[in-house]
């Protein structure tokens, strides 16, 4: 079954972990234009930021979509869900 759901209705909700830590809210979704899905969701924005800061969002305040394990109410990660990020 596939689920499907608008990115605009993720934007603004609180991440937290299974385990009941908050994280963060949703302020950016990055998406790959060619698979169709979201990559990463960040913590903060990328509006009007340099290349380096972009670096470090990604880095520090960006969670890996593979991670999520629902989108409800709230966004649900697994625990190690912020560890460092992807090259």
């Amino acid at each position: 079954m596939v689920m499907v759901m608008k990115v605009s209705k993720i934007y603004g909700m609180d991440i937290y972990t299974d385990g009941g830590k908050f994280l963060g809210r949703v302020q950016e979704v990055l998406l790959d234009l060619e698979k169709g899905e979201v990559i990463r969701l960040l913590m903060e924005p990328l509006s009007s930021v340099s290349k380096e800061e972009v670096k470090r969002i990604i880095r520090e305040k960006s969670i890996l979509y593979k991670s999520v394990k629902s989108v409800e109410d709230v966004v649900v990660v697994s625990k190690g869900a912020m560890g460092p990020a992807e090259a």
